[in-house]
Protein backbone atom coordinates (compact mmCIF):
# COMPACT_ATOMS: atom_id res chain seq x y z
CA UNK A 1 0.00 0.00 0.00
CA UNK A 2 2.97 2.36 0.47
CA UNK A 3 3.36 3.07 -3.28
CA UNK A 4 -0.37 3.81 -3.49
CA UNK A 5 -0.01 6.27 -0.61
CA UNK A 6 2.69 8.08 -2.60
CA UNK A 7 0.36 8.14 -5.60
CA UNK A 8 -2.46 9.49 -3.41
CA UNK A 9 -0.15 12.12 -1.92
CA UNK A 10 0.99 13.37 -5.32
CA UNK A 11 -2.57 13.23 -6.64
CA UNK A 12 -3.76 15.36 -3.72
CA UNK A 13 -1.04 17.96 -4.23
CA UNK A 14 -1.75 18.22 -7.94
CA UNK A 15 -5.44 17.72 -7.30
CA UNK A 16 -6.00 20.31 -4.58
CA UNK A 17 -4.11 22.93 -6.56
CA UNK A 18 -6.02 21.94 -9.69
CA UNK A 19 -9.34 22.00 -7.84
CA UNK A 20 -8.62 25.48 -6.49
CA UNK A 21 -7.33 26.64 -9.87
CA UNK A 22 -10.28 25.19 -11.75
CA UNK A 23 -12.72 26.58 -9.20
CA UNK A 24 -11.28 30.08 -9.51
CA UNK A 25 -11.07 29.75 -13.28
CA UNK A 26 -14.60 28.37 -13.39
CA UNK A 27 -15.84 31.64 -11.93
CA UNK A 28 -15.18 33.02 -15.39
CA UNK A 29 -17.96 30.82 -16.81
CA UNK A 30 -20.84 32.64 -15.06
CA UNK A 31 -18.94 35.88 -15.62
CA UNK A 32 -18.67 35.29 -19.37
CA UNK A 33 -22.08 33.66 -19.89
CA UNK A 34 -23.70 36.47 -17.91
CA UNK A 35 -22.06 39.18 -20.04
CA UNK A 36 -21.77 37.62 -23.50
CA UNK A 37 -24.60 36.08 -25.49
CA UNK A 38 -24.30 32.49 -26.80
CA UNK A 39 -23.34 33.72 -30.28
CA UNK A 40 -20.26 35.55 -28.97
CA UNK A 41 -19.44 32.73 -26.57
CA UNK A 42 -19.60 30.36 -29.53
CA UNK A 43 -16.69 32.23 -31.14
CA UNK A 44 -14.69 31.77 -27.92
CA UNK A 45 -15.39 28.05 -28.08
CA UNK A 46 -14.24 27.81 -31.70
CA UNK A 47 -10.97 29.67 -31.06
CA UNK A 48 -10.13 27.52 -28.05
CA UNK A 49 -10.97 24.43 -30.10
CA UNK A 50 -8.39 25.61 -32.64
CA UNK A 51 -5.87 26.23 -29.84
CA UNK A 52 -6.34 22.68 -28.62
CA UNK A 53 -5.80 21.30 -32.12
CA UNK A 54 -2.73 23.40 -32.91
CA UNK A 55 -1.16 22.86 -29.49
CA UNK A 56 -0.41 19.27 -30.48
CA UNK A 57 1.73 20.51 -33.38
CA UNK A 58 3.48 23.14 -31.25
CA UNK A 59 4.47 20.63 -28.52
CA UNK A 60 5.37 17.78 -30.92
CA UNK A 61 4.94 15.04 -28.31
CA UNK A 62 7.95 16.30 -26.35
CA UNK A 63 6.25 16.28 -22.94
CA UNK A 64 5.82 12.51 -23.04
CA UNK A 65 9.35 12.03 -24.40
CA UNK A 66 10.78 14.08 -21.57
CA UNK A 67 8.83 12.17 -18.93
CA UNK A 68 10.10 8.92 -20.44
CA UNK A 69 13.80 9.76 -20.74
CA UNK A 70 14.19 12.50 -18.15
CA UNK A 71 14.71 9.82 -15.49
CA UNK A 72 18.39 9.80 -16.51
CA UNK A 73 19.40 12.72 -14.32
CA UNK A 74 23.02 12.70 -15.54
CA UNK A 75 21.93 13.70 -19.05
CA UNK A 76 18.82 15.67 -18.15
CA UNK A 77 20.33 19.12 -18.78
CA UNK A 78 21.33 18.21 -22.34
CA UNK A 79 17.92 16.63 -22.91
CA UNK A 80 16.05 19.66 -21.55
CA UNK A 81 18.07 22.22 -23.50
CA UNK A 82 17.82 20.28 -26.75
CA UNK A 83 14.05 19.88 -26.53
CA UNK A 84 13.45 23.53 -25.63
CA UNK A 85 15.47 24.80 -28.58
CA UNK A 86 13.66 22.41 -30.90
CA UNK A 87 10.25 23.52 -29.58
CA UNK A 88 11.16 27.19 -30.09
CA UNK A 89 12.13 26.54 -33.72
CA UNK A 90 8.98 24.48 -34.36
CA UNK A 91 6.78 27.10 -32.71
CA UNK A 92 8.19 29.98 -34.74
CA UNK A 93 7.80 28.04 -37.98
CA UNK A 94 4.16 27.13 -37.32
CA UNK A 95 3.41 30.69 -36.16
CA UNK A 96 4.72 32.01 -39.48
CA UNK A 97 2.52 29.57 -41.42
CA UNK A 98 -0.53 30.61 -39.39
CA UNK A 99 0.16 34.28 -40.15
CA UNK A 100 0.48 33.57 -43.86
CA UNK A 101 -2.92 31.83 -43.90
CA UNK A 102 -4.69 34.19 -41.50
CA UNK A 103 -7.53 35.15 -43.87
CA UNK A 104 -8.91 31.67 -44.67
CA UNK A 105 -8.30 30.35 -41.15
CA UNK A 106 -10.05 33.32 -39.54
CA UNK A 107 -13.22 32.47 -41.44
CA UNK A 108 -13.28 28.97 -39.95
CA UNK A 109 -13.26 30.55 -36.48
CA UNK A 110 -16.06 33.05 -37.23
CA UNK A 111 -13.44 35.82 -37.14
CA UNK A 112 -13.04 38.50 -39.80
CA UNK A 113 -9.41 38.97 -40.79
CA UNK A 114 -10.05 42.62 -41.71
CA UNK A 115 -11.57 43.50 -38.31
CA UNK A 116 -9.02 44.99 -35.92
CA UNK A 117 -10.44 43.38 -32.77
CA UNK A 118 -10.90 39.97 -34.36
CA UNK A 119 -7.47 40.24 -35.97
CA UNK A 120 -5.99 40.77 -32.50
CA UNK A 121 -7.81 37.66 -31.27
CA UNK A 122 -6.12 35.64 -34.02
CA UNK A 123 -2.67 37.02 -33.08
CA UNK A 124 -3.32 36.36 -29.40
CA UNK A 125 -4.25 32.78 -30.27
CA UNK A 126 -0.81 32.32 -31.85
CA UNK A 127 0.88 33.96 -28.87
CA UNK A 128 -0.89 31.66 -26.41
CA UNK A 129 0.16 28.62 -28.43
CA UNK A 130 3.83 29.62 -28.56
CA UNK A 131 4.13 30.57 -24.89
CA UNK A 132 2.32 27.47 -23.64
CA UNK A 133 4.46 25.21 -25.85
CA UNK A 134 7.65 26.58 -24.30
CA UNK A 135 6.30 25.94 -20.79
CA UNK A 136 5.26 22.31 -21.33
CA UNK A 137 8.68 20.67 -20.78
CA UNK A 138 9.69 22.86 -17.79
CA UNK A 139 6.42 21.85 -16.13
CA UNK A 140 7.16 18.21 -16.97
CA UNK A 141 10.53 18.64 -15.22
CA UNK A 142 8.78 19.88 -12.07
CA UNK A 143 6.61 16.75 -12.11
CA UNK A 144 9.53 14.43 -12.80
CA UNK A 145 11.70 15.96 -10.07
CA UNK A 146 8.75 15.73 -7.63
CA UNK A 147 8.44 19.50 -7.14
CA UNK A 148 4.69 19.22 -6.94
CA UNK A 149 4.29 22.32 -4.77
CA UNK A 150 6.17 24.54 -7.22
CA UNK A 151 4.03 23.12 -10.01
CA UNK A 152 0.90 23.84 -8.01
CA UNK A 153 1.80 27.42 -7.11
CA UNK A 154 2.61 28.30 -10.71
CA UNK A 155 -0.67 26.85 -11.96
CA UNK A 156 -2.55 28.79 -9.29
CA UNK A 157 -0.65 31.92 -10.27
CA UNK A 158 -1.73 31.49 -13.87
CA UNK A 159 -5.38 31.29 -12.87
CA UNK A 160 -5.16 34.24 -10.48
CA UNK A 161 -3.60 36.47 -13.14
CA UNK A 162 -6.04 35.27 -15.78
CA UNK A 163 -9.12 35.90 -13.65
CA UNK A 164 -7.86 39.27 -12.44
CA UNK A 165 -7.12 40.48 -15.95
CA UNK A 166 -10.49 39.25 -17.22
CA UNK A 167 -12.21 41.37 -14.60
CA UNK A 168 -10.06 44.42 -15.28
CA UNK A 169 -10.21 44.29 -19.08
CA UNK A 170 -13.95 43.59 -19.27
CA UNK A 171 -15.37 45.58 -16.35
CA UNK A 172 -12.92 48.51 -16.25
CA UNK A 173 -11.74 48.87 -19.85
CA UNK A 174 -15.03 47.58 -21.34
CA UNK A 175 -13.37 45.11 -23.72
CA UNK A 176 -15.35 42.39 -25.47
CA UNK A 177 -14.39 38.74 -25.93
CA UNK A 178 -10.84 39.73 -26.94
CA UNK A 179 -10.24 40.32 -23.21
CA UNK A 180 -10.50 36.55 -22.64
CA UNK A 181 -7.56 35.89 -24.96
CA UNK A 182 -5.43 38.84 -23.85
CA UNK A 183 -5.78 37.77 -20.21
CA UNK A 184 -4.85 34.20 -21.12
CA UNK A 185 -1.77 35.31 -23.06
CA UNK A 186 -0.45 37.61 -20.32
CA UNK A 187 -1.05 34.98 -17.62
CA UNK A 188 0.74 32.31 -19.67
CA UNK A 189 3.67 34.65 -20.34
CA UNK A 190 4.04 35.47 -16.63
CA UNK A 191 3.99 31.79 -15.65
CA UNK A 192 6.49 30.95 -18.39
CA UNK A 193 8.96 33.37 -16.81
CA UNK A 194 8.35 31.72 -13.43
CA UNK A 195 8.87 28.15 -14.61
CA UNK A 196 11.94 29.22 -16.60
CA UNK A 197 13.39 30.56 -13.36
CA UNK A 198 12.84 27.25 -11.57
CA UNK A 199 14.50 25.26 -14.35
CA UNK A 200 17.23 27.75 -15.33
CA UNK A 201 20.07 25.39 -14.35
CA UNK A 202 19.00 22.95 -17.07
CA UNK A 203 19.48 25.52 -19.82
CA UNK A 204 23.24 25.00 -19.50
CA UNK A 205 22.99 21.72 -21.35
CA UNK A 206 24.38 21.42 -24.85
CA UNK A 207 22.59 20.55 -28.07
CA UNK A 208 22.46 16.85 -28.92
CA UNK A 209 21.18 15.73 -32.31
CA UNK A 210 21.28 12.11 -31.17
CA UNK A 211 19.03 12.91 -28.20
CA UNK A 212 16.63 14.83 -30.40
CA UNK A 213 16.32 11.91 -32.82
CA UNK A 214 15.59 9.62 -29.88
CA UNK A 215 12.99 12.03 -28.50
CA UNK A 216 11.30 12.42 -31.87
CA UNK A 217 11.25 8.66 -32.41
CA UNK A 218 9.48 8.17 -29.07
CA UNK A 219 7.31 11.27 -29.26
CA UNK A 220 6.15 11.38 -32.89
CA UNK A 221 3.32 8.87 -32.34
CA UNK A 222 1.88 11.38 -29.89
CA UNK A 223 1.38 13.88 -32.73
CA UNK A 224 -1.26 11.93 -34.69
CA UNK A 225 -2.44 10.51 -31.37
CA UNK A 226 -2.70 14.01 -29.92
CA UNK A 227 -4.39 15.37 -33.03
CA UNK A 228 -6.88 12.53 -32.93
CA UNK A 229 -7.47 13.22 -29.23
CA UNK A 230 -8.15 16.90 -29.91
CA UNK A 231 -10.44 15.93 -32.79
CA UNK A 232 -12.41 13.92 -30.24
CA UNK A 233 -12.49 16.92 -27.92
CA UNK A 234 -13.15 19.81 -30.28
CA UNK A 235 -14.29 18.81 -33.77
CA UNK A 236 -17.91 18.64 -32.62
CA UNK A 237 -17.96 22.46 -32.33
CA UNK A 238 -17.17 22.80 -36.01
CA UNK A 239 -19.81 20.22 -36.97
CA UNK A 240 -22.36 22.10 -34.85
CA UNK A 241 -21.30 25.36 -36.50
CA UNK A 242 -22.07 23.79 -39.89
CA UNK A 243 -25.74 23.15 -39.00
CA UNK A 244 -28.16 24.98 -41.27
CA UNK A 245 -31.00 27.09 -39.89
CA UNK A 246 -33.45 24.49 -41.22
CA UNK A 247 -31.69 21.67 -39.35
CA UNK A 248 -31.56 23.70 -36.14
CA UNK A 249 -35.28 24.45 -36.34
CA UNK A 250 -36.10 20.79 -37.04
CA UNK A 251 -34.15 19.70 -33.92
CA UNK A 252 -35.05 22.44 -31.43
CA UNK A 253 -38.10 24.16 -32.92
CA UNK A 254 -36.37 27.50 -32.42
CA UNK A 255 -34.65 29.91 -34.78
CA UNK A 256 -31.21 29.78 -33.21
CA UNK A 257 -28.01 30.48 -35.13
CA UNK A 258 -25.22 27.91 -35.42
CA UNK A 259 -22.93 30.13 -33.31
CA UNK A 260 -25.68 30.19 -30.65
CA UNK A 261 -25.73 26.37 -30.61
CA UNK A 262 -21.93 26.27 -30.26
CA UNK A 263 -22.10 28.77 -27.40
CA UNK A 264 -24.70 26.74 -25.48
CA UNK A 265 -22.78 23.52 -26.10
CA UNK A 266 -19.50 25.10 -25.03
CA UNK A 267 -20.98 26.39 -21.76
CA UNK A 268 -22.66 23.10 -20.82
CA UNK A 269 -19.55 21.16 -21.84
CA UNK A 270 -17.73 22.97 -19.06
CA UNK A 271 -19.93 21.25 -16.47
CA UNK A 272 -18.05 18.04 -17.29
CA UNK A 273 -14.99 19.80 -15.87
CA UNK A 274 -15.56 17.99 -12.57
CA UNK A 275 -14.82 14.59 -14.15
CA UNK A 276 -12.13 16.03 -16.40
CA UNK A 277 -10.47 17.53 -13.33
CA UNK A 278 -10.40 14.15 -11.59
CA UNK A 279 -8.84 12.54 -14.67
CA UNK A 280 -6.28 15.31 -15.13
CA UNK A 281 -5.08 15.43 -11.55
CA UNK A 282 -4.88 11.64 -11.50
CA UNK A 283 -2.90 11.64 -14.75
CA UNK A 284 -0.45 14.22 -13.40
CA UNK A 285 0.48 11.90 -10.55
CA UNK A 286 -0.08 8.62 -12.43
CA UNK A 287 2.47 8.98 -15.24
CA UNK A 288 5.54 9.66 -13.05
CA UNK A 289 4.22 7.11 -10.52
CA UNK A 290 3.97 4.14 -12.86
CA UNK A 291 7.38 4.92 -14.38
CA UNK A 292 8.95 4.87 -10.90
CA UNK A 293 7.12 1.63 -10.04
CA UNK A 294 7.80 -0.08 -13.38
CA UNK A 295 10.73 -2.17 -12.10
CA UNK A 296 8.93 -3.43 -9.00
CA UNK A 297 7.85 -7.11 -9.15
CA UNK A 298 4.36 -6.32 -7.81
CA UNK A 299 3.79 -3.36 -10.16
CA UNK A 300 0.84 -4.98 -12.01
CA UNK A 301 -0.98 -5.61 -8.71
CA UNK A 302 -0.46 -2.00 -7.64
CA UNK A 303 -1.68 -0.70 -11.01
CA UNK A 304 -4.85 -2.81 -10.75
CA UNK A 305 -5.55 -1.50 -7.25
CA UNK A 306 -5.07 2.09 -8.40
CA UNK A 307 -7.61 1.54 -11.20
CA UNK A 308 -10.25 0.29 -8.78
CA UNK A 309 -9.81 3.27 -6.45
CA UNK A 310 -10.02 5.57 -9.47
CA UNK A 311 -13.38 4.06 -10.43
CA UNK A 312 -14.82 4.70 -6.98
CA UNK A 313 -13.82 8.37 -7.23
CA UNK A 314 -15.13 8.62 -10.80
CA UNK A 315 -18.47 7.10 -9.81
CA UNK A 316 -18.86 9.65 -7.01
CA UNK A 317 -18.18 12.53 -9.41
CA UNK A 318 -20.51 11.13 -12.09
CA UNK A 319 -23.34 10.72 -9.61
CA UNK A 320 -22.72 14.01 -7.83
CA UNK A 321 -22.81 16.09 -10.99
CA UNK A 322 -25.25 14.00 -13.04
CA UNK A 323 -27.92 13.83 -10.34
CA UNK A 324 -27.69 17.46 -9.24
CA UNK A 325 -26.79 19.29 -12.47
CA UNK A 326 -29.97 21.41 -12.50
CA UNK A 327 -29.30 22.55 -8.94
CA UNK A 328 -25.63 23.21 -9.72
CA UNK A 329 -26.30 25.54 -12.66
CA UNK A 330 -28.91 27.46 -10.63
CA UNK A 331 -26.45 28.36 -7.84
CA UNK A 332 -26.45 32.18 -7.61
CA UNK A 333 -23.10 33.90 -8.10
CA UNK A 334 -22.52 36.80 -5.67
CA UNK A 335 -21.96 40.27 -7.16
CA UNK A 336 -22.63 39.11 -10.75
CA UNK A 337 -26.45 38.98 -10.62
CA UNK A 338 -26.43 35.66 -12.46
CA UNK A 339 -26.25 31.93 -11.80
CA UNK A 340 -23.37 29.51 -12.24
CA UNK A 341 -24.49 29.03 -15.85
CA UNK A 342 -26.81 31.72 -17.17
CA UNK A 343 -30.34 30.52 -17.88
CA UNK A 344 -29.89 31.26 -21.60
CA UNK A 345 -27.59 28.22 -21.76
CA UNK A 346 -29.71 25.67 -19.85
CA UNK A 347 -31.15 24.15 -23.01
CA UNK A 348 -27.97 22.09 -23.33
CA UNK A 349 -27.96 20.45 -19.88
CA UNK A 350 -29.01 17.06 -21.25
CA UNK A 351 -25.51 16.57 -22.69
CA UNK A 352 -23.79 16.71 -19.29
CA UNK A 353 -24.20 13.03 -18.21
CA UNK A 354 -22.95 11.89 -21.62
CA UNK A 355 -19.84 14.03 -21.30
CA UNK A 356 -19.19 12.87 -17.74
CA UNK A 357 -19.35 9.30 -18.99
CA UNK A 358 -16.95 10.11 -21.84
CA UNK A 359 -14.37 11.52 -19.43
CA UNK A 360 -14.79 8.50 -17.17
CA UNK A 361 -13.73 6.38 -20.14
CA UNK A 362 -10.84 8.77 -20.68
CA UNK A 363 -9.76 7.98 -17.13
CA UNK A 364 -9.74 4.29 -18.04
CA UNK A 365 -7.55 5.13 -21.02
CA UNK A 366 -5.08 6.92 -18.74
CA UNK A 367 -4.90 3.90 -16.42
CA UNK A 368 -4.45 1.40 -19.26
CA UNK A 369 -1.60 3.43 -20.80
CA UNK A 370 0.92 2.33 -18.14
CA UNK A 371 2.03 -0.84 -19.91
CA UNK A 372 2.31 0.98 -23.24
CA UNK A 373 4.67 3.58 -21.77
CA UNK A 374 6.75 1.14 -19.75
CA UNK A 375 7.30 -1.25 -22.66
CA UNK A 376 7.80 1.66 -25.12
CA UNK A 377 4.91 0.56 -27.36
CA UNK A 378 3.72 4.12 -27.96
CA UNK A 379 3.33 3.56 -31.71
CA UNK A 380 0.05 1.83 -30.88
CA UNK A 381 -1.35 5.08 -29.48
CA UNK A 382 -1.55 6.72 -32.89
CA UNK A 383 -3.63 3.86 -34.26
CA UNK A 384 -5.94 3.75 -31.25
CA UNK A 385 -6.60 7.48 -31.10
CA UNK A 386 -6.92 7.53 -34.89
CA UNK A 387 -9.70 4.97 -34.53
CA UNK A 388 -11.32 7.21 -31.91
CA UNK A 389 -11.12 10.21 -34.22
CA UNK A 390 -12.68 8.22 -37.05
CA UNK A 391 -15.57 7.22 -34.79
CA UNK A 392 -15.95 10.86 -33.73
CA UNK A 393 -16.23 12.04 -37.33
CA UNK A 394 -18.61 9.28 -38.44
CA UNK A 395 -20.96 9.57 -35.45
CA UNK A 396 -20.93 13.38 -35.54
CA UNK A 397 -21.83 13.34 -39.23
CA UNK A 398 -24.60 10.83 -38.56
CA UNK A 399 -26.10 12.19 -35.34
CA UNK A 400 -25.55 15.96 -35.18
CA UNK A 401 -28.00 16.75 -38.03
CA UNK A 402 -30.61 14.65 -36.20
CA UNK A 403 -29.88 15.15 -32.48
CA UNK A 404 -27.79 18.32 -32.42
CA UNK A 405 -25.80 18.77 -29.22
CA UNK A 406 -26.85 15.38 -27.84
CA UNK A 407 -25.51 13.69 -30.97
CA UNK A 408 -22.14 15.38 -30.45
CA UNK A 409 -22.02 14.23 -26.82
CA UNK A 410 -22.91 10.63 -27.73
CA UNK A 411 -20.12 10.66 -30.32
CA UNK A 412 -17.66 11.63 -27.58
CA UNK A 413 -18.76 8.70 -25.40
CA UNK A 414 -18.48 6.17 -28.22
CA UNK A 415 -15.07 7.48 -29.21
CA UNK A 416 -13.50 7.45 -25.73
CA UNK A 417 -15.15 4.15 -24.84
CA UNK A 418 -13.77 2.43 -27.93
CA UNK A 419 -10.31 3.90 -27.39
CA UNK A 420 -10.20 2.74 -23.78
CA UNK A 421 -11.27 -0.82 -24.57
CA UNK A 422 -8.90 -1.21 -27.52
CA UNK A 423 -6.01 0.19 -25.45
CA UNK A 424 -6.86 -2.26 -22.66
CA UNK A 425 -6.50 -5.17 -25.07
CA UNK A 426 -3.21 -3.87 -26.49
CA UNK A 427 -1.78 -2.91 -23.09
CA UNK A 428 -2.53 -6.33 -21.62
CA UNK A 429 -0.22 -7.85 -24.23
CA UNK A 430 2.54 -5.46 -23.16
CA UNK A 431 1.98 -5.93 -19.40
CA UNK A 432 -0.63 -8.17 -17.79
CA UNK A 433 -2.48 -6.10 -15.17
CA UNK A 434 -5.51 -7.34 -13.17
CA UNK A 435 -7.73 -4.31 -13.81
CA UNK A 436 -11.01 -6.15 -13.19
CA UNK A 437 -12.78 -4.73 -16.22
CA UNK A 438 -16.09 -6.53 -15.61
CA UNK A 439 -16.41 -4.99 -12.14
CA UNK A 440 -15.48 -1.60 -13.56
CA UNK A 441 -18.28 -1.86 -16.10
CA UNK A 442 -20.60 -2.88 -13.29
CA UNK A 443 -19.78 0.31 -11.38
CA UNK A 444 -20.32 2.39 -14.50
CA UNK A 445 -23.68 0.78 -15.26
CA UNK A 446 -24.92 1.32 -11.69
CA UNK A 447 -23.98 5.01 -11.81
CA UNK A 448 -25.38 5.58 -15.30
CA UNK A 449 -28.61 3.77 -14.43
CA UNK A 450 -29.07 5.97 -11.37
CA UNK A 451 -28.60 9.22 -13.30
CA UNK A 452 -30.81 8.36 -16.26
CA UNK A 453 -33.56 6.87 -14.09
CA UNK A 454 -33.71 9.81 -11.67
CA UNK A 455 -36.55 11.61 -13.43
CA UNK A 456 -38.62 8.41 -13.61
CA UNK A 457 -38.01 7.69 -9.90
CA UNK A 458 -39.03 11.24 -9.02
CA UNK A 459 -42.34 10.79 -10.84
CA UNK A 460 -42.94 7.45 -9.13
CA UNK A 461 -42.26 8.55 -5.54
CA UNK A 462 -43.31 12.20 -5.80
CA UNK A 463 -40.24 13.53 -3.99
CA UNK A 464 -38.19 16.59 -4.87
CA UNK A 465 -35.37 16.19 -7.39
CA UNK A 466 -32.81 16.84 -4.65
CA UNK A 467 -34.20 14.12 -2.35
CA UNK A 468 -34.33 11.58 -5.18
CA UNK A 469 -30.79 12.52 -6.19
CA UNK A 470 -29.49 12.05 -2.65
CA UNK A 471 -31.21 8.67 -2.33
CA UNK A 472 -29.84 7.41 -5.65
CA UNK A 473 -26.35 8.71 -4.85
CA UNK A 474 -26.18 6.88 -1.51
CA UNK A 475 -27.67 3.63 -2.83
CA UNK A 476 -25.37 3.62 -5.85
CA UNK A 477 -22.22 4.19 -3.80
CA UNK A 478 -23.27 1.46 -1.35
CA UNK A 479 -23.23 -0.92 -4.32
CA UNK A 480 -20.17 0.47 -6.11
CA UNK A 481 -17.65 0.71 -3.26
CA UNK A 482 -17.66 -2.99 -2.29
CA UNK A 483 -17.93 -4.01 -5.94
CA UNK A 484 -14.66 -2.22 -6.64
CA UNK A 485 -12.71 -2.52 -3.41
CA UNK A 486 -13.66 -5.90 -1.94
CA UNK A 487 -12.27 -9.19 -3.19
CA UNK A 488 -14.22 -12.42 -3.20
CA UNK A 489 -13.23 -13.09 0.41
CA UNK A 490 -14.81 -9.80 1.47
CA UNK A 491 -11.49 -8.09 2.19
CA UNK A 492 -10.34 -4.74 0.86
CA UNK A 493 -8.43 -5.24 -2.38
Amino acid sequence: MKPLKHLLSDTLVYGISSVIARFINYLLVPFHTGLFNPDAYGVVGLVYAAIGLLQVLFTFGMESSYLRYGKDREQVAHLFSTIQRALLAIGLLISLILLLFQTPLSGLLSLRADASVEGRIYLLMIGILLVDALAIVPFAELRLSKRAYSFAWLKLGHVAINVGLNGYLILVLDWGIEAIFMANFLASAAVLLGVFGLTRSLWRGSWSSDMLRKMVEFGWPFIPAGLAHVVNETLDRFFLKSLSSEQIYAIYGLEWSADYIVGVYNACYKLAVFMLLLVQMYRMAWQPFFMRQSDEPNAPIIFGQAFRYFNVAAAAVFLGVGLFVESIVAIPVPFLNTTLIDQAYWSGLSIVPWLLLAYWFQGWYVNFSAGIFIQEKTKNLAQITGLGALITVIVNVALIPVLGMTGAAIATVLSYGTMALVLHKVAQRAMKVPFGLVRAFGAMLIAAGAVWSAEFVQIMVGWSAEMVGLLLFVLSMILIVPLQLMNRAGKTA
